[in-house]
């Protein structure tokens, strides 16, 4: 990368361009006079192919929209969270892109079937203006209380994370790494774990500086902040899952349901919550009747006591059954299925 933007750099430009002070019709205008080259490194050959980028689209898009939920209710704000862009690059340029302090946590993955360890170190990293609203919503502010500096972006500190700073931050990556566990669900079940939290990329040992790596960067907006969020995934975390990310296999009609499909499906259905009651019967009457009801008043039913009871299920009826008690609690006991009614079963 010829030129890399520094995090203040990026906010004092959207800052320009939000204001008007920058014209984005004269920019669209120079963008497209510009012939539209995109240069070839040989000595470091994408790895990936576009069917396996579109994939990945589709994960880190189930991503961002998990995660605008999960950031949302842990704010208690409003978070827009969207995915921005998906490239190769080098480890080395990742970090040379990101701020000289900065908060990044690390984490390893595990695919579910068999417990093994998936290959790489994944890492988030959320810069420093970031972290600071993070802090500062967590902590009671109000979702514009941060200050700005005189670049238009958010004043911080340059010194290194407090450990109750570093803290709260955990709890928040711990939260992340869940929600990039979820979106691979539909693609390999795997299990995510929060190694540790850093902040001098710098001095970062976990992969060599030529390595290829996937940076996914997300744009975030919190109140007034507008920033971003990476996820660095090193490529040989793809290695050994390569052929799932191929389309053919998401949608390949002549594969059957295994036993162990057919009961995570069961366990999923399991856990749904349905309403069900039990009529005892109708009445009708006039208004000014109901109005005179009292405590001890008897109403005439259009059944008898002895009449079995159509039971319904989310509004359908699907059983009958008789009324009771069980341990001094009001209950049913299930007869039969209703005839006729087969289509709702």
């Amino acid at each position: 990368m010829d030129q890399v933007l520094s995090q203040q750099e990026i906010d004092k430009l959207l800052k320009a361009m939000n204001n008007g002070e920058i014209d984005q019709e004269e920019i669209e205008e120079q963008t497209n006079n510009t012939p539209k080259v995109k240069p070839y490194d040989f000595r470091r050959p994408s790895k990936l192919s576009k069917e396996y980028v579109n994939t990945l689209h589709m994960i880190f898009e189930d991503f961002s929209k998990m995660g605008t939920n999960v950031l949302s209710n842990l704010l208690r704000v409003n978070v827009t969270f969207h995915l921005a862009s998906i490239e190769q690059i080098s480890f080395d340029e990742f970090i040379h892109s990101i701020p000289r302090i900065t908060l990044i946590g690390l984490f390893h993955s595990k695919l579910a079937e068999d417990d093994s360890v998936m290959k790489g170190i994944q890492m988030v990293e959320m810069n420093p203006q970031l972290c600071t609203k993070l802090v500062e919503l967590l902590c009671g502010g109000s979702e514009n209380s941060v200050k700005e500096n005189q670049n238009g972006g958010i004043e911080v500190d340059e010194k290194k994370f407090t450990d109750i700073e570093l803290a709260i931050l955990k709890s928040v990556l711990e939260e992340l790494g869940k929600t990039f566990q979820n979106s691979w669900k539909d693609i390999v079940e795997i299990k995510t774990f929060l190694d540790n939290v850093d902040v001098n990329p710098q001095l970062l040992q976990s992969m060599s500086p030529n390595e290829p790596v996937i940076l996914t960067t997300f744009s975030l907006s919190i109140g007034d902040l507008k920033t971003f969020l990476n996820i660095c995934i090193p490529y040989v975390f793809f290695e050994g899952i390569s052929d799932k990310l191929s389309f053919r296999n998401w949608f390949d009609s002549s594969q059957k349901l295994s036993e162990d499909d057919e009961r995570a499906l069961q366990r999923g259905l399991d856990n749904v919550l349905v309403n069900l009651e039990a009529r005892l019967g109708n009445a009708k009457m006039e208004v000014s009747d109901l109005l005179h009801l009292e405590v001890g008043d008897v109403v005439k039913l259009n059944c008898k006591t002895v009449d079995p009871l159509p039971t319904y299920v989310n509004g359908m009826p699907y059983y009958y059954a008789k009324p009771g008690k069980k341990d001094g609690n009001l209950a049913v006991e299930l007869l039969d299925k209703l005839e006729g009614d087969a289509e709702n079963e």
